[in-house]
């Protein structure tokens, strides 16, 4: 698919921030949430259709529809994403990763946002700190990091407890969801973003994490499950005069 491009107006005043940025010798941060920020798909989710699919370790009877129930289940869906790292209990975690390179190449193409490439292919040559925030199992996000010339250790997700490079069903920092992708990121550095983009109403946090430049992004169509939750965010941006951008 054909994504549209962002306006002149973004590029201009970022390129305008990292000028006075670099002459202030302020720290150049950008933190981005993964699914539906950077790629018009799930890594997350993906890696989960792909180990039903391919049987890869013990799961309830219809997992999926198990995965949904637990997303709803008090309105939090946070046992839900704690949930999708702990089912490789008992594999090793190189094992994981295999599994996630794999998952990631089933998608042919790989659905990446042009302009996120372009974003990132900027900041990068501007020497900017760039860590990717998600709400996905870490194990899954980090091939699509890489995709994007990232390395494993800039993303941070759900994890659980590694033990001697064995999986472990214990829950290994925070939640980052909402909230927990600030306490997430905070809880390992402590120079703040200037820049944070985000595509749902869960991003709201990250976004206001940022001194200086916020960006809300959405493809989601009307008939897709992340339609009303991007469309909040995009309302959010437009009243508090972050930008934002329709990529379709």
């Amino acid at each position: 698919m054909k994504y549209k491009s962002y306006p002149e107006t973004f590029w201009k005043q970022l390129n305008e921030t990292l000028a006075e940025l670099k002459r202030n010798q302020s720290p150049l941060v950008a933190l981005f949430d993964a699914d539906g920020t950077l790629w018009d798909t799930d890594l997350g989710e993906n890696l989960f259709h792909y180990t039903i699919d391919n049987r890869l370790v013990e799961l309830p009877p219809n997992p999926w529809e198990h995965y949904l129930e637990l997303k709803k289940k008090n309105s939090d869906p946070r046992d839900a994403y704690l949930w999708l790292a702990q089912i490789y209990k008992g594999q090793t975690l190189e094992q994981v990763r295999k599994w996630s390179d794999d998952a990631l190449k089933s998608l042919q193409p790989f659905p990446v946002f042009d302009d996120q490439k372009k974003l990132i292919d900027v900041l990068r040559n501007n020497q900017v700190t760039i860590k990717v925030i998600t709400a996905s199992i870490t194990w899954a996000v980090e091939p699509g990091a890489r995709f994007l010339g990232l390395q494993n250790s800039d993303v941070i997700g759900v994890e659980t407890l590694v033990q001697n490079g064995v999986v472990t069903d214990q829950k290994q920092g925070v939640i980052t969801y909402r909230s927990g992708k600030v306490d997430g990121y905070k809880q390992k550095y402590s120079d703040p973003p200037f820049l944070t983009v985000g595509n749902s109403e869960g991003d709201v946090e990250l976004l206001e994490f940022s001194t200086r430049l916020r960006l809300a992004v959405s493809a989601a169509n009307r008939e897709d499950r992340l339609y009303k939750s991007e469309y909040q965010l995009q309302e959010i941006a437009k009243s508090k005069g972050w930008h934002f951008h329709r990529y379709i």
